[in-house]
């Protein structure tokens, strides 16, 4: 019993490690391109940085170009402000990013058939060294496509059959052990009667020379 504390202990310290390692790890994932009239759109943008690059200064800057058209800013953030520019996207659009500005996304409010196109996010960084302060610069475009109705998913189609013929086979196979176990229990039931009733075949002078003897 006393190895089971410490097994759980163990297990606590291993979990807080891997919850700790997993937060700082950065992974630059693409956004979505697909979005749903009238849902909220995160249009993702990360630009991860390494340990040693923590400390800098960030300005982000975030456009959109319909088609045909030409880049027109409507986000921006720099020096500790967020900046939302007049434009089709006025009162819509919302930070959904991270507070070390390694996920800088923006989130589209109620999303119209008007706001397919294409944005583009554009990262300066600007590290401060004890030497020099290098700038560096990264983008993301996103090809956006608004659509009326979501589309079925062929992966959420696999799933959902899979999970159908999952649950048959776990149906048939409970079936299966209840069967085998009413037959198993029938069998004993039998056995335990037909031992009864041999008994009480016996006659009674047979039952009393079954019974062993007492040595005194």
């Amino acid at each position: 019993m006393a190895a089971l504390p410490r097994l759980v202990c163990a297990s606590s310290v291993a979990l807080v490690l891997w919850a700790g390692f997993c937060s700082a790890v950065c992974v630059e994932v693409p956004s979505e391109t697909e979005a749903v009239q009238g849902k909220d759109m995160k249009l993702l943008c990360i630009s991860c940085m390494k340990r040693e690059e923590v400390t800098a200064t960030t300005v982000v800057e975030w456009f959109y170009r319909p088609e045909g058209g030409k880049d027109e800013p409507i986000y921006d953030y720099r020096n500790k402000n967020f900046r939302e520019f007049p434009s089709r996207f006025s009162g819509r659009l919302q930070w959904n990013g991270s507070k070390d500005m390694q996920d800088v996304s923006i989130t589209v409010v109620n999303v119209t058939l008007n706001d397919s196109g294409v944005y583009t996010c554009n990262i300066t960084r600007e590290f401060e060294f004890e030497i020099h302060r290098p700038l560096f610069t990264s983008s993301r475009l996103i090809h956006l496509t608004v659509v009326e109705e979501a589309g079925e998913d062929f992966t959420s189609v696999i799933s959902e059959i899979m999970m159908y013929i999952l649950l048959v086979f776990l149906t048939l196979w409970l079936l299966i052990e209840m069967v085998y176990c009413y037959r198993k229990v029938s069998k004993a039931e039998e056995a335990a009667q037909e031992n009864a009733t041999d008994y009480l075949a016996i006659p009674s002078e047979n039952k009393e020379n079954c019974a062993v003897p007492v040595e005194e």
